[in-house]
């Protein structure tokens, strides 16, 4: 007699959020490698950031009137269910435009290295 196989799917969520950034907006020495990197190549900075979110490198060079910026932002904050506003935004990109990218920068690596995200596993068992 044939043993018979199924497969089961299990998805896992794991999530770092308590609804706030990680790091604070004048957090900056505490990742010295992108404090470094905004200080002598601020662009460079940007570009790296939007690509690592999975946009295209280039769209910091289309930041007219921050728009860029603040939409970056705002997705960020969908995308890891961090509370906040438009307003909230377009305030702290106005107040400190070169941390902000800094926070946003962090929050990214923070995000990447802790295996926020689904994931996915297959358990096969004999009935």
């Amino acid at each position: 007699m044939a043993a018979h196989l199924q497969t089961t799917t299990i998805v896992t969520s794991h999530h770092v959020s308590s609804g706030t950034w990680t790091t604070g907006i004048c957090d900056c020495c505490s990742d010295m490698s992108t404090c470094c990197c905004a200080l002598w190549c601020f662009p460079c900075m940007q570009c790296q950031t939007v690509s690592q979110f999975g946009w295209c490198f280039c769209m910091p060079l289309l930041d007219c009137c921050m728009v860029v910026s603040c939409c970056l932002r705002q997705k960020m904050r969908d995308r890891y269910s961090i509370h906040g506003s438009c307003c909230d935004d377009f305030c702290t990109l106005c107040c400190c435009y070169p941390c902000a990218w800094c926070q946003m920068s962090r929050e990214i690596k923070i995000r990447a290295h802790s295996g926020t995200g689904a994931v996915i596993t297959q358990q096969i068992t004999h009935s």
